[in-house]
C-alpha cells in the first residue's frame, strides 16, 4: 500500500509540514556527511598498512624491480592477476594504479588506429557508437564520451544487461564496443547471470571489432562467504564461440589495498595481449614494478587475497545492512520506492517516484549530506526518469552514515509529496 499516494492533498499538506519540521531540525545540526563516492574508509585502508613496510625488489625469477624493463609486468604479478581474472599469465598485462588507466588507453588505440581485425581506426567511422547499460558507471561513460562516441544506453536488468536490446543494436556496424561491470555492478550490486555471459559471448556482431570492456572491479568485494555472487568466465565463453578476441578484461587492487597507490591488470586472447602490449611500448618502458611485486608478497596468492577480504567485509557489511535496516524502516511503502541488496561490491542504488531523485538530493546537500549526484550513473548525466540516488555506504563512520541515511529519507519523502501535490 501507498504511503502517500491514498491521501487526499489536506492530509499530504499535513505531512509535510511535520517532514520539513524534521528536516529543519537536520539543517540546524551543521552536518558535513559525505556519501558521494565509493571510497574505502579509513579503518579499511589500515588494513594494508604492513604493504608499506615491504623493501624486497627481487622476483622470483630474479628480476631486479627497481630498474627499467617488463612492460607487461613482474611474472609473479602476472601469475597473481591471471588467477584473478581466469587468464593465463602469458595473456596478463600489469599496469599503473588505476584500471580505468588501462582502459582509457585501450579505448585510445580503437580510436587512433583500431584493432588487429579493424576495418579501419574507431574515429573513421562516421559516428561511432558505445553501449552503456545504464544505470552504470560514470567514470566509463565518461571516458568514450571524451574521445567522442555516441553514448547508446542499454537499460540494466537484476540480471545484466538486457540482452535483448544489446543483440539488436551490435546489428549496427558503428557500435564498437560495450562497458560491462558484471560483478556487483555499480551502481546496482547486479551480477551478470549465466545466459547473459553466454549470449554476449555469442551474439553476432556487424562490427568484426567490436570489444566487451569487461570490468571485473568488484569480483572479490563480497560481503560474506556464505552468499556471494560469481560469475562465467567471458574469455573462456567467447572461445567456445569463436569470438575470443571480443573481451577486454580489466581488474585491480585499488579497493584491496591503497586506491591511490595499488596496482591493475588487464587480459584477453593472447593474440589481443601482443596487440596491446605493442601499443603500449611507445608509451612507457614498465609500469610501477616494484609495487607489483610489493602487493604480491604482501597478498600472496588467492587464498591471502580472500583471507584479506574477509577483514573488509567486517567493516564494510555493517554499514550495508545499517542502510537496509533503516530503509525498510523508513521507506517501505514509499510511493514507488525501491533499492537493491547485493551480495558485495560498494553501492546500493535507490529509486524514487519519477521525477524525485534530483530534488532529494538537492535537499540532502542543502542540509549537510553530499550524495553523487541524480543522473551520474547514466550516459551524458541525464537519468530519463529522475528516480535513480547512487547510495555509496562505505567511506562514512556507521554513526555517520546511519545519520546520513535518515536524512536521505526524510529528504525523499518531502520530494515525494511535493511531486503528488503538483500532480
Amino acid at each position: 500500500m501507498a504511503q502517500f499516494g491514498g491521501m487526499k492533498k489536506e492530509e499530504l499538506s499535513q505531512q509535510l509540514e511535520a517532514l520539513k519540521k524534521q528536516y529543519a531540525d537536520y539543517q540546524s545540526e551543521g552536518l558535513k556527511l559525505d556519501m558521494s563516492r565509493g571510497k574505502p574508509s579509513p579503518a579499511q585502508l589500515d588494513l594494508s598498512m604492513d604493504l608499506l613496510k615491504i623493501t624486497d625488489y627481487k622476483g622470483e625469477t630474479g628480476i631486479d624491480a627497481r630498474n627499467y624493463g617488463n612492460l607487461e609486468g613482474m611474472p609473479e604479478a602476472r601469475k597473481f592477476f591471471a588467477d584473478m581474472l581466469g587468464a593465463k599469465p602469458e595473456e596478463t598485462i600489469v599496469g599503473g594504479n588505476s584500471s580505468l588507466n588501462l582502459m582509457f588507453c585501450m579505448v585510445d588505440i580503437g580510436w587512433r588506429v583500431g584493432f588487429p581485425n579493424s576495418k579501419k581506426a574507431w574515429r573513421e567511422e562516421t559516428k561511432p557508437k558505445f553501449l552503456c547499460p545504464a544505470p552504470g558507471y560514470d567514470r566509463h561513460f565518461r571516458v568514450t564520451e571524451y574521445f567522442g562516441f555516441e553514448l547508446v544506453t542499454v537499460p540494466m536488468t537484476a540480471t545484466g544487461p538486457d540482452m535483448d536490446i544489446v543483440e539488436k543494436l551490435v546489428k549496427d556496424e558503428s557500435v564498437k564496443g560495450m562497458w560491462c561491470v558484471p560483478v556487483y555492478s555499480n551502481p546496482d550490486g547486479y551480477t551478470y547471470s549465466d545466459e547473459t555471459v553466454k549470449r554476449l559471448a555469442k551474439m553476432e556482431t556487424a562490427a568484426p571489432d567490436f570489444k566487451i570492456f569487461w570490468d571485473n572491479a568488484y569480483c572479490v568485494h563480497h560481503l560474506s562467504d556464505e552468499n556471494h555472487d560469481t560469475v562465467l568466465n567471458i574469455l573462456d565463453e567467447c572461445r567456445a564461440a569463436r569470438n575470443e578476441d571480443r573481451p577486454l578484461m580489466f581488474c585491480s587492487l585499488s579497493k584491496v589495498t591503497f586506491p591511490g597507490a595499488s596496482v591493475a591488470a588487464m587480459a584477453a586472447a593472447p593474440a589481443m595481449t601482443a596487440y596491446m602490449a605493442d601499443n603500449l611500448f611507445p608509451m612507457t618502458i614498465s609500469f610501477d614494478k616494484l609495487n607489483q611485486l610489493h602487493h604480491v608478497k604482501y597478498l600472496k596468492d588467492m587464498d591471502g587475497l580472500a583471507a584479506h577480504m574477509k577483514k573488509h567485509a567486517a567493516i564494510v557489511k555493517p554499514k550495508f545492512d545499517a542502510v537496509h535496516e533503516i530503509f525498510d524502516a523508513e521507506l517501505a511503502d514509499l510511493d514507488e520506492t525501491y533499492w537493491t541488496r547485493p551480495n558485495g561490491g560498494y553501492f546500493i542504488s535507490l529509486y524514487t517516484m519519477h521525477g524525485c531523485a534530483k530534488r532529494t538530493v538537492q535537499l540532502c546537500k542543502e542540509a549537510g549530506v553530499v550524495l553523487t549526484g541524480a543522473g551520474a550513473a547514466y550516459p551524458y548525466g541525464i537519468d530519463p526518469e529522475d528516480t535513480n540516488i547512487r547510495i555509496a555506504p562505505t567511506f562514512p563512520t556507521l554513526k555517520e552514515l546511519k545519520e546520513a541515511a535518515h536524512v536521505l529519507c526524510v529528504c525523499l519523502k518531502i520530494a515525494t509529496i511535493e511531486k503528488l501535490l503538483a500532480a
